[in-house]
């Protein structure tokens, strides 16, 4: 795990994340958290993350979701070497 982000201010924001209770209170609290734009971008490598565990091609992902090509480089790269959170959040969701 990166030591760089593990700070007082990232635990507060995770601690605040894990307290919200269903997907209306996420839609409350990332629309004043985010702007649009940053809340697109991280669903939009969620997507990502997902067509490319389906092996799918980056020509086909950058079609679909938009995603330019180092987008998706970058969340090929978490998805090998990074720490299995998006592995993690795709089995408790059943993908």
């Amino acid at each position: 795990m990166n030591k760089k982000i593990q700070t007082e201010s990232v635990n507060q924001l995770f601690d605040a994340v894990l307290s919200l209770k269903n997907r209306e209170e996420c839609y409350r609290f990332f629309e004043d958290l985010c702007t649009v734009k940053e809340l697109l971008s991280l669903s939009q490598r969620l997507e990502v993350a997902s067509m490319l565990r389906e092996n799918r091609t980056y020509l086909e992902i950058g079609e679909k979701t938009g995603a330019s090509t180092a987008t998706i480089s970058r969340v090929n790269r978490s998805l090998s070497y990074g720490e299995d959170g998006y592995d993690l959040v795709f089995r408790r969701i059943g993908q």
